[in-house]
């Protein structure tokens, strides 16, 4: 047995562990990513509001505790 094995296997399961890993790297700057963001939640406001006027029930628990009374 080698003593320095460990550390190394250590190091190659590190590399797999941030190669698989799901990260903020997109290529976006943080300015660019809050726009990205404002604009989809922007996006998903409008069709909730869409639903809600509609008849749809877009407002989750909020309607199902107005309800229950």
């Amino acid at each position: 047995m080698t003593r320095g094995s460990q550390r190394e296997r250590d190091r190659e399961r590190a590399q797999a562990r941030k190669a698989g890993s799901k990260g903020s790297d997109d290529g976006l700057t943080p300015e660019q990513r809050r726009e990205r963001d404002k604009k989809a939640l922007e996006e998903k406001l409008a069709k909730k509001a869409q639903a809600a006027s509609s008849g749809g029930t877009a407002g989750g628990a909020a309607d199902k505790k107005a309800s229950k009374k």
